[in-house]
């Protein structure tokens, strides 16, 4: 029981921080949709707010980025192709949750990165992180560590800017496009790199 309350809590966080920012989330609202109460948050995170979110971060950081790696694994057996298929992927599932779910950490990395140092290191921790699975994947595309990890960067960045076109303009397109972009940047820097280039 004691596990399921926590549970409840921190997906009830997770979800409402996605879609309606840190800010604009309070821990009444958590206690309210979760069925439990703040007293129940607090037991749970003793630091309140900014613990469970610290937690929803770091957890949903990981759960995402286990996500993302099996998207990437389950696509095409070539890893160009399966980098664009990763972001047709993303449109679909954007566009299933009515463009409110996009990714569980950018909403709030945005809040905080100027405000809140401790949250602003969770989520930079969650981003290093997937920067190193992405570029583990983008070896396949290059085999060379530096050009596989500026593709990596190059990846989250035009994943993560698009969330934000497509969420806004409530469209797949900004995500499509980014795929498309995406392939031809890595084929590029394939064939550049095979040339010695």
């Amino acid at each position: 029981m004691t596990r399921d309350t926590r549970e409840r809590i921190t997906t009830t966080a997770t979800t409402l921080f996605r879609r309606q920012g840190w800010t604009g989330t309070g821990l009444a609202q958590i206690a309210a949709e979760s069925g439990t109460g703040v007293g129940s948050i607090y037991h749970f995170f003793g630091g309140g707010k900014d613990a469970l979110t610290a937690e929803v971060v770091r957890d949903g950081g990981r759960a995402y980025g286990a996500y993302v790696a099996a998207v990437l694994a389950d696509g095409p057996g070539d890893p160009v192709d399966a980098l664009g298929h990763a972001f047709v992927r993303a449109a679909e599932d954007l566009a299933a949750s009515d463009y409110a779910d996009a990714c569980p950490i950018a909403t709030i990395a945005l809040e905080v990165a100027s405000t809140h140092e401790p949250l602003r290191v969770a989520t930079a921790e969650v981003f290093a992180s997937w920067i190193e699975a992405l570029s583990a994947f983008c070896r396949g595309v290059v085999d060379d560590e530096a050009e596989a990890r500026d593709l990596a960067y190059a990846v989250l960045t035009m994943l993560e800017g698009a969330f934000v076109l497509a969420r806004s303009s409530r469209s797949r397109e900004p995500l499509l496009a980014a795929g498309r972009g995406v392939v031809r940047l890595a084929e590029g820097q394939r064939d550049r790199v095979a040339r010695g280039g």
